[in-house]
C-alpha cells in the first residue's frame, strides 16, 4: 500500500491522504478548488478539483482514463447540470461508472467536491 500526500490544508488538520494506491487501484479522496482564492463559479471549481485529481492520479502513475468511480459532491443539485461540457470532456470516451450527491461541503464556499477510483497502472 502507498500513501500519498499532497500539502492540501485539510489533510493534516482531519488526518487523511491526498490518495491511497492499494489492491491494484488508486483511490483519490474528495478534492475541491485548490488554495485559498476559491472563486465563486462552480464550472470553475470543478475544474479545479479536476485538475488537483489529475494530479493525484499522475503522482500514481494513472490517468483520467484509468477512473472507473466517481463521486461528484455538491452543496446544491442545481450546480450540476452546467458541469456536464466539462466532465464529458475530461472523461471523453472513458466514462466510469458516477453517482452524485447533494450534501453540506467542509466550507461554504466551495460547490463541489469530486472523488475518483482508478485502476493502478499495474493492476
Amino acid at each position: 500500500m502507498k500513501r500519498m500526500t499532497s500539502g492540501g490544508i485539510f489533510e493534516d488538520k482531519i488526518g487523511y491522504c491526498r490518495a491511497v494506491v492499494a489492491g491494484g487501484f488508486v483511490h483519490v479522496s474528495g478534492c475541491v478548488y485548490p488554495g485559498t482564492d476559491v472563486p465563486d463559479d462552480v464550472v470553475a471549481q470543478c475544474h479545479g478539483a479536476l485538475e488537483v485529481i489529475k494530479t493525484a492520479l499522475a503522482d500514481a502513475g494513472a490517468e483520467m482514463a484509468d477512473v472507473v468511480r466517481v463521486r461528484y459532491i455538491l452543496p446544491n443539485a442545481d450546480d450540476f447540470k452546467p458541469c456536464w461540457p466539462l466532465l464529458r470532456a475530461t472523461f471523453g470516451e472513458n466514462p466510469p461508472a458516477a453517482t452524485m450527491i447533494s450534501c453540506v461541503l467542509i466550507d461554504p464556499k466551495y460547490k463541489i467536491e469530486i472523488e475518483v477510483t482508478a485502476l493502478a497502472p499495474d493492476a
